[in-house]
């Protein structure tokens, strides 16, 4: 999938600039969009209840859990109600992309908290990178 831009130049010419969605990126972006309008939910408490409410449109879990528990319990809850599931590699990514960090001076995040697992409660506002993300989803069922 790719998506069209279209920009202007110095002239004012009108010109294309073609940039290419894949997984991680398209995440990236829905998670931010979901935290602006208050549908994400952080941490294994709110998002075993959010998934047992059966509330969740999408759940993320980082790879790199170390407690095996935390992944069976959310494995098995998004198994049971049907909600897609989506592994990033590290926490450390997952607590930035959830917003769980302080910008220092020059508006770099700055003490990251990592972070095993967030649900998606609510996508907010539609986007091509939410586009992608379902489409991804729907072929890559199992």
């Amino acid at each position: 999938s790719r998506n069209l831009y279209t920009t202007m130049d110095g002239s004012g010419d009108v010109m294309e600039t073609e940039t290419k969605l894949d997984l991680l990126s398209s995440l990236q972006v829905v998670l931010k969009k979901a935290i602006i309008h208050d549908g994400l939910v952080r941490g294994l408490r709110e998002c075993a209840k959010a998934l047992d409410r059966q509330e969740a449109h999408l759940c993320v879990l980082a790879h790199d859990c170390e407690e095996q528990d935390y992944v069976r319990l959310v494995t098995a809850l998004c198994k049971t109600h049907n909600i897609p599931l989506v592994e990033v590699p590290k926490r450390e990514i997952l607590g930035e992309w959830a917003g769980l960090y302080k910008l220092d001076q020059y508006d770099r995040p700055r003490k990251i908290v990592k972070t095993s697992v967030v649900v998606v409660k609510s996508f907010g506002e539609t986007s091509a990178e939410l586009d992608f993300l379902l489409n991804w989803i729907n072929t890559n069922k199992a």
